[in-house]
């Protein structure tokens, strides 16, 4: 059992190290976000210091994962996702995924915004998939302008600049699939500063 426990802890720095890597997040913003010093956070991943609880809790934040995840706990059997609401820019997003990188899946709740139709679109690597569960969401895509009512559904090449929102009157509800790069510029807890590289 103690050699067990040990290979499971012995595993938690190259789980630390991928998952960051997976998201592309640097040492440097990954303290600013933890409030960890970016040594610390180095040694952990590089296995020298012994991961604990007071050191995984705002990793599992920041990366928005379980803590089961980072040690890799035993499955407990129970496979339903208890999403935890992260709230960005008036959108409420409930994560309907568990794993980290790869495809994520949301629920977003949009109140209503009519205002936002002024923001800037945004460009970035991924694609996107959205499905409109009720309300309307309207999508600047490019050229393009289009309201998207209950059932439907738009893909795109999040490359591509791009705007959605909820145009009102009554809160809208969406699902949404989109890859790490969408999900740290949709979600991220606190936009990172370019200048800051690892």
């Amino acid at each position: 059992m103690a050699n067990e426990d040990s290979a499971a802890l012995a595993a938690v720095g190259p789980r630390l190290r991928a998952l960051r890597h997976q998201r592309g997040t640097t040492l440097t913003q990954l303290a600013d976000l933890t409030g960890i010093s970016v040594s610390t956070l180095s040694r952990l991943e590089s296995g020298s210091r012994r991961p604990t609880l007071e050191l995984l809790l705002p990793l599992a934040r920041a990366y928005q994962v379980a803590l089961d995840e980072l040690v890799d706990a035993p499955a407990t059997g129970d496979p339903r996702v208890r999403p935890k609401p992260i709230v960005r820019h008036g959108v409420t997003y409930l994560p309907l995924t568990r794993r980290p990188g790869g495809v994520q899946a949301f629920k977003q709740i949009f109140p209503p915004d009519p205002s936002a139709g002024g923001r800037i679109p945004q460009a970035h690597e991924g694609y996107e998939w959205l499905y409109v569960l009720s309300g309307r969401i309207r999508l600047l895509l490019g050229d393009r302008d289009l309201t998207l009512a209950p059932g439907e559904v738009a893909e795109f090449d999040t490359r591509i600049p791009h705007l959605f929102y909820n145009p009102g009157p009554g809160t809208a509800e969406a699902l949404s699939l989109f890859g790490p790069q969408g999900e740290r510029l949709h979600v991220r807890a606190r936009p990172a500063s370019p200048d800051k590289q690892q």
